[in-house]
């Protein structure tokens, strides 16, 4: 049945009444880590061990060809969907746009709750950073749903209603922090971390709050700040000795905003940490050092977020080679021995397989194309550079590039195959530092980078790949190349079966033991979300919420790609399968592609669309509306838009300075002058006339 999000209240607690009873099954630790609970979904990645797989064998190998539609919920009003559902007694848990929480019946689709945490009237007359529109997941714990919004909210619902029981903020409206994350709950807190890199000075942390009341319970700083203020505890002072010259006037950074793992067998608390702010150590920490905790898996006492210790990926990063990707727990066979092992692939390209009692190396092996480093040396646990790695002679071609050889999108691990089932992108970047940061045209800093780089030629002849990785013998069993890249995080499950979204709109199931494509289904739009299955009444479903998003859906050509999944213009679904789904999904729109509009009496002004086009990357506003103005269904294609043309120049100061379209996601700027609101239009009018073949005025 097709389910609108449209419904009434009333019907809400129709459906509320009908669908719950007066005993709600209170969330435990042990509930999150019972691996053979295949009725529910109820962490992130199902279970505390991060490993997304599934028990279930009803949809297997052999019959997975016969997968139909069982349900699914029209999305009209959302755009990028990133998020990983939640199934709990029967009732499936998702985040969608701005940060709006909904409960449907895991059975039919049928909504029975939705939470509107209302964010463009909580931002209102602040500035605040671009692109709140997604978030990547919940948590439940107890009786609750824990969800956070883009501002830096984190709140407690409760899980029968949506009625909001409690809501905390983690960071002051004004600082140049979001969170799109999903909280992680265990041992009664919820932890939560946030973004923000490069949005301007920042200093990063994790915060564990209290999950009946929302008190902060602890902090754990990732960077250290200023000595002349004292350290937090003695894990600072150990991190201050990494680091050289003001680094605390640049923030440092370090920010997590995804990959928290909840260690139920010993105990610990495991946080993935970001890179450095800015990304370029020359102007972070001049005279060089570690700095720590940057880019590095950091375990913490979960009662109290005290450090226990660290393995850093990347020492005295400069690549945006953060190690935010999910961390997987499982024990692994080496050598003879059973190994408590924990299993991670950061953006630099490495699969790094730790003895998660100590932190102590085991294994690093190359997974994708990675120029920046030989190897790693087993000895020492350190990265081997290759010399110029660091572009100091001003230019340097490297792989991978910043969106990196793997980002959020998730790792799954089948002990039944003793694989991962790893997305995987090829990219390179050129990048040079000559003139430190012509995004932001000053040295000192507001954020960003600290270095140019443009998007280098591809190093192999397919951007994108699924690999089934040995994390034992380190290397690929089998992979399958993609011609999009940004593919979705995967699915295993007894079954022997690999599920996986891609860019490109189709939901791909593959045998998980030789990657042989078994089933595929055109949903008609890119998918970034990654799917969940779960069994009620002797039934298994497998779920996926369909809509691009994420950075990189940003580009409507991304990598060269032309997707044309427009803004505006294909409609978001939360789709549902099983054995006996018989449900045609209406057809979407073909791709689109915005045509440019052209001002035949406008002339650019060369240098005001400079300008322009500065003021663009400053605030931010290549994160949807993309590189050059080139959006996919983030945003609109701004070289389409009649909001930049002449006649139509006021109804561009009410978005862009007076935040008209906050409610979909576009920040307001209110102190952008009419002079840069006019380079800019220079700037996009420029981009519109290229578009179109037409030669721009000198």
């Amino acid at each position: 049945m097709k389910i609108l999000i449209g419904l009434t209240v009333t019907v809400y607690l129709v459906f509320a009444a009908l669908a719950h009873s007066d005993a709600v099954r209170k969330i435990t630790d042990n509930d999150i880590a019972d691996a053979s609970n295949t009725a529910d979904w109820l962490a992130y990645g199902r279970t505390h061990n991060e490993q997304r797989f599934s028990p279930l064998t009803q949809i297997r190998s052999q019959n997975v060809r016969n997968l139909g539609v069982q349900w699914y919920m029209d999305l009209p009003n959302d755009v990028g969907l990133v998020s990983t559902p939640l199934v709990i007694d029967g009732v499936l848990y998702f985040t969608g746009t701005m940060n709006i929480v909904r409960a449907v019946d895991a059975r039919s689709g049928a909504l029975l709750w939705q939470h509107d945490p209302k964010v463009a009237q909580e931002v209102a007359g602040h500035k605040r950073p671009p692109g709140w529109v997604h978030n990547r997941g919940l948590s439940a714990y107890g009786d609750k749903i824990f969800a956070a919004t883009w501002d830096g909210r984190l709140q407690a619902l409760e899980r029968t209603t949506g009625k909001l029981l409690w809501s905390t903020r983690t960071f002051g409206l004004d600082e140049p922090l979001y969170i799109t994350g999903a909280p992680k709950a265990f041992k009664g807190k919820v932890l939560i971390g946030n973004g923000g890199t490069e949005a301007g000075p920042t200093r990063g942390y994790v915060s564990a709050y209290d999950a009946q009341t929302g008190a902060l319970a602890w902090r754990f700083y990732i960077v250290p700040g200023n000595p002349a203020d004292g350290f937090e505890d003695d894990a600072m002072k150990m991190a201050a000795d990494t680091w050289s010259g003001s680094w605390w006037e640049h923030g440092g950074g370090g920010n997590a905003w995804h990959a928290f793992t909840y260690d139920e067998e010993l105990d610990q608390l495991y946080i993935g940490t970001g890179n450095g702010s800015p990304w370029n150590r020359k102007l972070r920490s001049p005279g060089g050092g570690d700095n720590l905790f940057l880019c590095s898996i950091v375990a913490l006492d979960p009662d109290t977020g005290k450090y226990l210790w660290h393995y850093q990926t990347v020492p005295g990063e400069t690549w945006d080679y953060n190690s935010n990707m999910d961390i997987v727990l499982a024990d692994l066979e080496l050598e003879g021995k059973s190994v408590k092992a924990l299993m991670h692939a950061p953006k630099n390209g490495f699969f790094y397989v730790i003895d998660r009692k100590m932190g102590t190396l085991l294994s690093a092996e190359k997974f994708a194309d990675a120029n920046w480093a030989t190897h790693v040396d087993l000895t020492t646990g350190r990265p081997v550079e290759r010399e110029g790695a660091r572009y100091e002679d001003g230019f340097e071609n490297i792989t991978p590039g910043p969106f990196g050889a793997h980002s959020w999108h998730a790792m799954s691990y089948n002990p039944l195959t003793g694989l991962v089932y790893l997305p995987t992108m090829h990219h390179s970047a050129d990048f040079t530092d000559q003139a430190y940061d012509k995004t932001w045209r000053s040295v000192s800093f507001e954020g960003g980078t600290a270095v140019d780089w443009t998007q280098g030629a591809n190093p192999r002849a397919y951007v994108g790949e699924l690999q089934a990785w040995d994390p034992v013998a380190q290397k690929p069993v089998w992979s399958v190349p993609q011609s999009t890249t940004w593919a979705s995080g995967t699915l295993a499950t007894g079954g022997g079966l690999v599920f996986q979204g891609e860019a490109d709109g189709l939901m791909k199931a593959y045998d998980a033991s030789t990657g042989e494509l078994l089933w595929s289904y055109d949903l008609g739009l890119g998918i970034s979300a990654p799917p969940i299955t779960y069994a009620l009444d002797g039934q298994q479903y497998v779920s996926v919420l369909v809509g691009f998003g994420g950075g990189y859906a940003g580009r409507i050509t991304p990598g060269g790609e032309g997707l044309g999944w427009a803004y505006g213009v294909h409609t978001r679904r939360l789709v549902t399968f099983s054995l006996k789904g018989e449900i045609v999904l209406p057809a979407q729109p073909e791709p689109y592609f915005s045509e440019p509009l052209l001002e035949p009496d406008f002339a650019v002004n060369q240098t005001l669309a400079d300008e322009g086009a500065g003021l663009f990357l400053q605030h931010g506003c290549y994160a949807c509306h993309g590189v050059d103005a080139v959006a996919g269904g983030m945003a609109p294609d701004l070289r389409g838009s009649a909001f930049l043309l002449s006649e139509m120049a006021p109804m561009l100061s009410l978005v862009v300075r007076d935040g008209a379209r906050l409610d979909r996601g576009m920040p307001g700027y209110p102190e952008m002058t009419d002079a840069q609101l006019a380079a800019m239009r220079h700037y996009i009018r420029r981009e519109a006339h290229a578009a179109a073949g037409v030669t721009a005025a000198p």
